[in-house]
């Protein structure tokens, strides 16, 4: 593993990173809380993204004969990096360039290509994930979301939950059932689907933190036509693996960038808060709880990097994106949590430190459950990793 830059990647990322020193809007800080619902702040984010387009920065891992740049692993996990360390603002076409488009690009039709691929890299449409439903979430090949053939149109019914995005979303890469005689993971079909279309509602879930960007979708006796298919009708299921290793792929280079700095800010906080007549800081055991926090920050990164070269080796995303994902989720659980013990009741307040404590504590609850709960991951780990027998 050679973690030093070739001249072409330290090229690449000068380039960036002067791009970013221009670009980043000075007066960003954040959305702040709710603001999802807000559309000034789903503007800003767009005008964002168009700005990144333009640049030539958007999509930067798909082929430049489809916008991108072509750029290699190391180069996407620079990009990653560099995006967090100039605090720029999220990406909020993120399903569609990480996800959707390059599932698109790998098994679309040329027609699909043409339609879809260019205004998800312009940030004029935003693309939602239409695959956990109430009864199907970790065991998503048991989707029931049906979709009857009449014509040249599907006729959809059923209910998807927990969708980022949906509330704002343009489109869906939907799955659904259209043979129920078939075992489940035959039968199953993947759909780009309007989110316009008649007969679609949304509604959004607020959660404990106050945000409100999953959502309840559901379809009744919508049209979808048949040149809507993404893969094969009845070979649903290999297009969703397709797109949930494109999901897992990340394998945290720029998240890693986020939780160092969150990490530093706890520990300056930790030097200005008094804990039975002592500052946070001087306490042994809280000073142990940092320690530790700190060197298992290093493991994962360290880890990403071991990873980004057996990615870079194979081309192809494997389990290693389950070991990181599941280590990120529980490492933030933990830092969050140690947090709240260090701030006392200051960390619940949302007047202090803008709420990032508060809010970073309650949003970290789902981290272990979204993209894949932390039993998936770990079952993913065990039988493809360590070569255990599978569970039933």
């Amino acid at each position: 593993m050679d973690l030093n830059l070739t001249p072409i990647e330290q090229q690449f990322r000068d380039e960036l990173r002067a791009w970013l020193t221009t670009n980043v809007p000075p007066e960003w800080t954040g959305g702040g809380l709710g603001a999802e619902r807000r559309d000034d702040y789903i503007n800003y984010l767009r005008d964002w993204q168009r700005k990144l387009y333009e640049g030539g920065w958007a999509g930067i891992s798909w082929p430049k004969e489809y916008g991108g740049r072509g750029a290699s692993l190391m180069e996407q996990a620079i990009f990653q990096e560099e995006l967090a360390r100039a605090n720029a603002p999220q990406l909020i076409g993120t399903i569609g360039l990480s996800l959707v488009g390059p599932t698109i690009i790998v098994m679309g039709t040329e027609a699909q290509k043409s339609r879809y691929l260019a205004p998800i890299l312009s940030g004029e449409e935003i693309w939602c994930q239409g695959f956990s439903e109430p009864n199907s979430g970790s065991d998503l090949a048991s989707l029931g979301t049906k979709a009857i053939r009449d014509g040249d149109d599907f006729i959809v019914n059923g209910q998807k939950i927990w969708t980022s995005f949906a509330q704002l979303a343009d489109l869906c890469l939907l799955l659904v059932r259209t043979d129920s005689q078939a075992p489940k993971h035959k039968g199953i079909t993947c759909l780009l689907v309007n989110m316009r279309r008649e007969g679609i509602s949304v509604r959004p879930l607020r959660q404990m933190s106050g945000d409100s960007g999953f959502n309840e979708v559901f379809f009744s006796n919508v049209r979808v036509p048949v040149s809507k298919v993404l893969g094969e009708v009845n070979q649903g299921w290999t297009t969703a693996i397709t797109a949930l290793m494109n999901e897992r792929a990340n394998l945290g280079t720029g998240i890693q960038v986020v939780f160092k700095r969150n990490l530093a800010a706890l520990i300056a906080r930790s030097h200005t808060i008094e804990r039975n007549g002592r500052r946070a800081s001087e306490d042994p055991v809280v000073r142990q709880k940092l320690a530790q926090a700190y060197l298992e920050l290093e493991i994962f990164r360290l880890n990403t990097n071991r990873a980004l070269t057996s990615l870079s080796k194979t081309g192809v995303p494997g389990p290693e994106g389950s070991i990181q994902k599941l280590y990120w989720s529980e490492w933030n659980q933990r830092l969050q949590q140690t947090a709240q013990e260090i701030l006392g009741p200051y960390g619940q307040l949302s007047a202090f430190d803008n709420g990032m404590w508060q809010y970073g504590y309650l949003r970290t609850r789902g981290n272990t459950i979204e993209a894949g709960t932390s039993e998936i991951q770990r079952n993913i780990i065990a039988e493809r990793v360590l070569g255990l027998p599978k569970t039933y």
